[in-house]
């Protein structure tokens, strides 16, 4: 069993139960899943940028990625309907766990200048949006295989309710917030 779904049912639970006064487990919200989300905007002109892409989500998540295309054309962008646009990842259970595990205890503490991730990400639904800026920060990146320096959105869903519950569950799970 991952240390984190053991943390979860171990500390998180009770003492979300405790301040939230729920009356079943059930109730208390849970990660159901994290969405690895990175945007080529050069694939529009070069296919090879998706492949590198593609490799680099492959390697940070351990799951093969998704291509994701353009729903309608936009052309001040050269960019039509159904064209290859980036790619994304669905990660969820063991490979969800051990992927939050890494970000937080080896990946965050990586980057320059870290002062905590903001709090202000929530998206109202109970959902934690983060934005990174170079896919470098991972371990499993070699910086001579890098074709180009490209951020990603990392989406956190849970099932809580409110933007508080979530912060605390995330918080549980030890994500570093500013304080």
């Amino acid at each position: 069993m991952n240390r984190l779904k053991a943390k979860y049912k171990d500390e998180i639970v009770p003492s979300l139960q405790e301040k939230y006064n729920y009356t079943s487990v059930m109730e208390v919200p849970k990660l159901e899943k994290i969405v690895i989300n990175m945007g080529v905007g050069d694939a529009a002109q070069n296919s090879k940028m998706l492949d590198a892409a593609m490799t680099d989500l492959e390697l940070i998540s351990g799951q093969k990625p998704v291509m994701t295309k353009a729903k309608k054309a936009i052309a001040g962008f050269k960019i039509r309907a159904g064209q290859p646009i980036g790619c994304k990842v669905t990660l969820r259970g063991k490979n969800m766990y051990n992927f939050l595990d890494k970000l937080i205890s080896i990946t965050l503490p990586r980057v320059r200048d870290f002062r905590g991730i903001s709090n202000r990400s929530f998206d109202g639904r109970g959902n934690y949006t983060l934005g990174l800026t170079e896919q470098l920060i991972f371990s499993e990146i070699e910086f001579d295989n890098v074709v180009k320096v490209r951020g990603m959105d990392i989406v956190f869903v849970t099932t809580a309710k409110t933007n508080e519950e979530a912060y605390d569950l995330l918080k549980g799970f030890g994500m570093p917030f500013k304080k």
